[in-house]
């Protein structure tokens, strides 16, 4: 099992990261949450990761501190619930911002969540409850990355469609968003939170 890496950072196309390791390079999949702490392209990092094998892949999955991966841990383990999900959820609602919203039951906030429909969101309440403030660990350092030059909105709806976001509605998301002077990490990040409004 792989449990953590530390390499440099060579590029970022959310929400894969190429991580340099001794010469090795590791395509790490990671929630934007993780994206945003990176630093820039060229610098050390620290990345807690989750492999998952199956028969016909084998994922890495990076997180910036122990506690998304241990959340991540915890949410796969639900009935419905992949990698792919798991990262749109922490994508979308931050770790400590899960716990509250598991806590008081907000199955409008989990809808908000591409690929999660009401069901998913209830039996994510259930299982849940009372198991997240025991994952919330402290954060872990890293830097990270950009990659080589590409339009900075067609990265941004690439990377909501990698998400989980049909084509069309992430367009029209960073469309609302994406301002001439923001790279495509903001207009990301403004799009996701458009989304929870």
């Amino acid at each position: 099992m792989i449990g953590r890496l530390r390499g440099t950072l060579i590029a970022k196309r959310p929400p894969v990261l190429l991580i340099d390791v001794g010469g090795v390079g590791y395509e790490v999949e990671a929630p934007m949450s993780t994206i945003y702490e990176l630093g820039d392209t060229g610098k050390d990092v620290i990345v807690h990761t989750h492999l998952a094998v199956r028969e016909d892949a084998q994922q890495l999955f990076g997180f910036a501190t122990i506690g998304e991966r241990d959340l991540f841990r915890v949410l796969i383990r639900i009935n419905g619930v992949g990698g792919k999900l798991a990262l749109a959820i922490l994508s979308t609602i931050p770790a400590g911002e899960f716990t509250r919203v598991v806590e008081e039951g907000d199955v409008t906030a989990l809808t908000r969540v591409p690929g999660i429909g009401k069901k998913t969101a209830e039996r994510l309440v259930v299982e849940m409850r009372g198991r997240t403030d025991a994952l919330m660990a402290p954060a872990a350092g890293g830097a990270a990355i950009e990659t080589r030059p590409q339009d900075a909105a067609t990265e941004a709806t690439d990377a909501l469609v990698a998400l989980g976001y049909k084509p069309a509605e992430a367009g029209r998301m960073v469309q609302k968003v994406a301002g001439a002077d923001m790279d495509s990490e903001a207009i990301i990040r403004a799009a996701l939170r458009a989304a929870m409004r």
